[in-house]
């Protein structure tokens, strides 16, 4: 049985945007473990058409003596889009049409993952097909930039897990929230 896990680095105020301006001094050994481990038990990443576009034109020519260059280039990776067509980077599918449907039948054979995708991770949250949201919440206000929740469905979550890091990071594990 497989699952979609949603991972993302977030502000106290709720940016996720442009994390590479903020996250850095935070990251450690105990941040690089969970994200380690959240990549390393996905089969394959689901993205959304932005962060797909960035990363296709990082990642295929990033330095191949970094051991993330191969996993991210080598692994499958599904893509949320209505536009994109004809996908270059290697091992990519296009995911368009019913999404949910799509997605649901992929979890029940695929251990899936997420990474960036702000607007995807929103909707998937939204539609319940997220079965745990992993939020590092990192100990700075960033005052501007992309929110993960903006205006939209009330969706109640179960806290599953928490863990302190010594850098001030929580790392918030949600799952969805029993129906009453």
């Amino acid at each position: 049985m497989g699952f979609l896990k949603a991972s993302l680095f977030i502000s106290l105020d709720g940016v996720i945007e442009a994390p590479e301006t903020w996250h850095f001094p935070y990251f450690d050994d105990q941040m690089g473990e969970v994200v380690g481990g959240l990549m390393g038990e996905a089969e394959a990443t689901v993205i959304g058409r932005k962060t797909y576009d960035d990363f296709a034109a990082y990642w295929p020519d990033a330095d191949p003596s970094d051991p993330t260059t191969d996993l991210m280039n080598n692994a499958r990776k599904y893509v949320v889009s209505n536009t994109l067509t004809d996908p270059t980077w290697q091992n990519t599918t296009v995911i368009n049409g019913d999404i949910a449907a799509e997605l649901t039948r992929l979890k029940e054979t695929t251990k899936l993952g997420t990474t960036g995708s702000a607007s995807l991770v929103r909707s998937l949250v939204e539609q319940g097909l997220v079965d745990e949201l992993h939020l590092l919440v990192h100990p700075i206000i960033v005052g501007h930039g992309a929110k993960l929740f903006t205006d939209g469905e009330t969706v109640p979550l179960k806290l599953l897990s928490s863990t302190a890091f010594d850098s001030g990071v929580l790392h918030l594990v949600y799952g969805s929230a029993d129906p009453e």
